[in-house]
């Protein structure tokens, strides 16, 4: 998952250790805000920048 530019809902999945439903309501979440931002998303899949910003609130390295 270290080296992924997107994430997929199997990795949020795992990651936060939640099921794939509830990964895949993070992500939508994630994709609207990007969307309201102007950005490009892609369905099921969320940028690992924005991911670990949101998560970390942007102290991650």
């Amino acid at each position: 998952m270290e080296n992924k530019r997107y994430l997929n809902v199997d990795d949020v999945a795992q990651y936060m250790e939640i099921s794939v439903p509830m990964a895949y309501k993070i992500i939508r979440k994630l994709n609207n805000e990007l969307l309201a931002q102007g950005y490009l998303v892609v369905a099921g899949r969320v940028s690992r920048r924005y991911f670990e910003q949101k998560v970390y609130g942007g102290t991650c390295a």
